[in-house]
């Protein structure tokens, strides 16, 4: 018997090809006299969110968009904090606002979030915009549940009617998956490291979803042949061929499973590359709605 070709789902490919369609959108709305601008707010100097920055600006300038980087020191305060973020929210150039995570411990996020101006909210996080999400009626849809969903459609996967498990529903990303993943006609189940024979569960996805970030959680025996397995979670672990290096994986045993499923995505590059593409996409309609320029 011929082992299983399985399709590796090549994320960079597909945020590529949206970052193609947006470059248009973008000189569109510079044709018209708006110039689509980001800014992203670091707190602390976290080697993992510099590295997120960068590419945050490499992937928004081959589109057009210019992005203000706004740094604070990790020992920020709450009310200074929050002052930054009201002054970037009333500023008119800018379009979309990223609030740049982890954020320390001392900082409450949720507080710190409903400061962001709703219409340029494009990850998503103020409250009033994830209520509005949750009610069906959405100014800005998460970046990550969007991409899944976008990388699936591209990928030529469509969800109604299909058995869907999500592993990490009880976490913001996964449980935000869960809710899109409906609202596209998905047949959900919603489960956690917590699931009580969480293989049981797993081994009847059609598409299984994980967002735990436990570095191989997901193994072969727990996958169904022939399903198709998107990998959000990432994780930093010791790369055994290079000690005292690191490397990222996600939290599917990509190597044994790809031998059994139709399609994987890798971590890096799989959702990651789409999420970002998801950003530029919101920060275009972002200046789109605030320059009155949408229907």
């Amino acid at each position: 018997m011929k082992p299983r070709m399985s399709k590796i789902i090549d994320g960079r490919k597909i945020a590529e090809e949206i970052q193609n369609e947006l470059k248009q959108k973008v000189k569109e709305l510079k044709n018209r006299g708006v110039t689509p601008q980001l800014a992203t707010v670091l707190v602390g100097e976290n080697p993992a969110s510099l590295s997120y920055l960068r590419r945050i600006q490499k992937s928004f300038g081959a589109v057009g968009i210019s992005t203000d980087v706004f740094k604070l020191p990790k020992n920020v305060t709450q009310e200074e904090l929050e002052k930054k973020i009201a002054e970037i929210s009333r500023d008119s150039r800018i379009h979309g606002i990223l609030l740049q995570m982890p954020l320390p411990k001392h900082i409450d996020v949720t507080e710190v979030s409903e400061v962001i101006n709703p219409n340029k909210d494009i990850d998503c996080i103020n409250p009033l915009n994830v209520g509005l999400f949750l009610l069906g009626n959405p100014r800005f849809i998460p970046c990550t549940p969007l991409a899944v969903c976008e990388i699936l459609r591209r990928s030529g996967y469509d969800l109604k009617g299909k058995e869907v498990v999500v592993v990490g529903a009880a976490g913001r990303v996964g449980r935000l998956t869960t809710l899109l993943l409906i609202k596209n006609w998905a047949t959900v189940t919603a489960c956690d490291i917590a699931t009580r024979d969480l293989a049981n569960h797993t081994r009847n996805a059609e598409i299984l979803i994980s967002a735990v970030g436990k570095p191989r959680l997901i193994t072969a025996d727990m996958v169904a042949e022939g399903a198709v397995v998107i990998d959000i979670g990432v994780s930093r672990v010791e790369d055994p061929e290079r000690p005292g290096k690191f490397k990222l994986v996600g939290d599917v045993d990509f190597d044994a499973v790809k031998e059994k499923v139709s399609a994987i995505t890798p971590v890096p590059g799989g959702v990651g590359p789409v999420t970002t593409a998801m950003l530029i996409s919101n920060t275009v309609k972002a200046a789109e709605m605030i320059e009155g320029l949408r229907s």
